[in-house]
């Protein structure tokens, strides 16, 4: 029976062992937290509470008062099982609403979105985007120096 001979030098042993150990182990995944609180904390707290670490623009939409539509919209999202369509862009998102799905027009069609922790205190309409970037073809004759003289057919 041969041996088995394993081809390489020392040095490249040291580097595939250097490679193997700083290799990404199974990444654990990062516990959420807003503004130091988990998920959990967050939703046995009272909307009071809850308003005191939202940032100041949603905490005055809520204390102001919302009106008619966002209210109607503000009590389907708290209690909906499937996607809520709306046009209302303006209401600000809390804990409650994390795991929902809404559909929000953008002008022209409406577009899914589920909500999630990261999310909380923007403006549901922040997510969809009402203006798309624009799609340019080509330069066209008389664009550039070299187009200048082009026979046109």
């Amino acid at each position: 029976m041969a041996k088995k001979i394993i081809a390489g030098s020392a040095k490249a042993t040291r580097r595939r062992s250097r490679k193997k150990a700083s290799a990404i182990q199974a990444r654990r995944k990062k516990e959420f937290l807003y503004r130091g609180f988990t998920m959990e904390e967050l939703l046995k707290m009272s909307f009071d509470e809850v308003l005191s670490i939202l940032p100041s623009r949603a905490r005055r939409t809520y204390l102001r008062g919302l009106n008619y539509e966002q209210q109607l919209l503000f009590d389907k999202l708290k209690d909906a099982e499937g996607p809520v369509r709306t046009h209302r862009r303006d209401l600000p998102i809390i804990p409650q609403f994390v795991g929902k799905t809404v559909s929000i027009y953008n002008g022209k069609e409406f577009k899914n979105v589920e909500i999630k922790p990261e999310m909380i205190g923007c403006f549901i309409g922040e997510f969809v985007l009402t203006r798309r970037t624009p799609q340019h073809s080509g330069p066209g004759v008389g664009a550039t120096r070299s187009s200048k003289f082009m026979p046109l057919k």
